[in-house]
Parts: structure tokens; C-alpha cells; sequence
């Protein structure tokens, strides 16, 4: 390979790295920990105490679960009766 093709190569290849690296953290602040949404064993991690992580909540829109929903949605999502998304646990709708 000539000098030109392999500097092209490394060019284009430090140019993919920058580019994912740089484009992980504006995805990750695209989402935000909604509280009080999930339905049972779908939420996404911590579903308070006694569960581990993902698909461990055992209620609907158990107060203490939560899941990742489009930034500045969580407060305003269609959830049935008066339930509301919280950017904070909830005491709410609980395991007995």
C-alpha cells in the first residue's frame, strides 16, 4: 500500500473513532430516568428494594422503577388514571 493510500486510511479511521465517540454522550442526554411509567418487568434498572435491575419491576407503574423516555417527556406522558411520570421515585403503586 503507498504512503498516500495508508495515510488516508489512518485519517479516515481516527475520523470514525472521533466521530463515535463524540456522538455517545449526545445520545445519552437525549434520555432521561422517568419514574412511575413502566409497565410490569419492562422497566429499565432499580425497581427499589428486593430487585436487581432490568425486568424486575412486578407491578404497573411501580412508583420505584424506571425507564429511559425522550428528555422532557417523562412529566408529560398519557398514563392511565392520575399517574404522572416523576424525574424522582415514587411512593406510589408499590409491590405489597
Amino acid at each position: 500500500m503507498s504512503n498516500t493510500k495508508t495515510t488516508l486510511a489512518l485519517a479516515g479511521a481516527l475520523t470514525a473513532a472521533i466521530a463515535a465517540h463524540t456522538a455517545t454522550p449526545a445520545a445519552a442526554q437525549a434520555n432521561e430516568k422517568c419514574y412511575g411509567v413502566s409497565l410490569a418487568g419492562e422497566n429499565d434498572c432499580a425497581a427499589g428494594p428486593g430487585t436487581t435491575c432490568a425486568g424486575t419491576s412486578s407491578v404497573d407503574y411501580q412508583g420505584n422503577a424506571w425507564s429511559l423516555v425522550p428528555a422532557g417527556t417523562c412529566e408529560t406522558m398519557d398514563l392511565p388514571g392520575d399517574r404522572m411520570g416523576s424525574l424522582e421515585p415514587l411512593m406510589r403503586d408499590l409491590p405489597s
